[in-house]
């Protein structure tokens, strides 16, 4: 995004712009962690980032600006700003995948903030007309209301590893107006982006989002010491961008 000179942060995304961009001999980018008390905006609305080690996003909705997100990430609000609920579809597949299958709605005007209980990175990703997004669940922190939600099932990682039917991923999708979606990275969070073909192997548990032009799938791995033992990994095929975070969680069962 554009940002006028002299700005030492991004007024879309609030990245610090006064820093190096660090990649990695490997191709991995890291995410700037976000400062202390910084402001960006959103449609009418602005975002302030309280604290680094467990981030809280500060929003102050303007009138008919909403955000929609899982109810237990909701710290505070203003006593005058409504509550309401988004039914999301797939409920009883959602509920068997340990997904909520009821989202909540926070309507301006007034204030609200989010956090997630535990350490990590508030990772803002603006969504431009035409994005499409796959996160892991439980990983998304809020997203503005013009962002459009949906999910969809990744067969063979979940099972794989614990024993369910598939891994559920949160997809957001925009149309003609942009949008915003901010996630919570455990850890510290780095992307690469994958040429057309390319593939990488990541970890089921340090995934974080990709976007939907990213082929993900199971892979096995065998490991011939002592009694045959198996792994399995995410294998990621490109094009687009992977994002990853470094104290990884593992999915619930699905």
């Amino acid at each position: 995004m554009q940002n006028p000179p002299g700005a030492t942060t991004c007024q879309t995304c609030g990245a610090p712009l006064d820093v190096r961009n660090k990649v990695s001999d490997s191709g991995w980018r890291e995410a700037p962690r976000l400062r202390d008390m910084t402001e960006f905006r959103f449609s009418g609305s602005v975002c302030q980032v309280e604290g680094e080690l467990v981030p809280v996003a500060e929003l102050a909705l303007a009138p008919n600006d909403w955000v929609y997100f899982e109810h237990q990430v909701m710290l505070w609000k203003d006593e005058g700003v409504p509550l309401s609920a988004m039914q999301t579809g797939g409920g009883f597949r959602r509920m068997l995948g340990g997904m909520p299958f009821v989202l909540s709605v926070a309507s301006g005007p007034g204030r609200v903030a989010f956090s997630r209980d535990a350490p990590g990175e508030l990772v803002v990703l603006p969504m431009p007309p035409g994005i499409e997004l796959d996160v892991r669940e439980h990983a998304f922190l809020l997203a503005a209301g013009s962002v459009g939600y949906s999910f969809i099932r990744i067969k063979g990682l979940a099972n794989i590893l614990h024993g369910g039917n598939g891994m559920y991923l949160d997809r957001f999708v925009t149309g003609p107006a942009p949008g915003i979606l901010m996630l919570h990275g455990n850890g510290n969070v780095m992307e690469r982006m994958l040429r057309p073909g390319e593939k990488i192997l990541v970890e089921p548990g340090g995934f974080l989002y990709k976007d939907a032009s990213v082929q993900m799938q199971a892979v096995q791995q065998e490991l011939k010491v002592g009694l045959m033992r198996r792994m399995y990994l995410a294998e990621m095929t490109g094009p687009g961008r992977v994002g990853i975070q470094s104290m990884y969680v593992h999915h619930k069962t699905g």
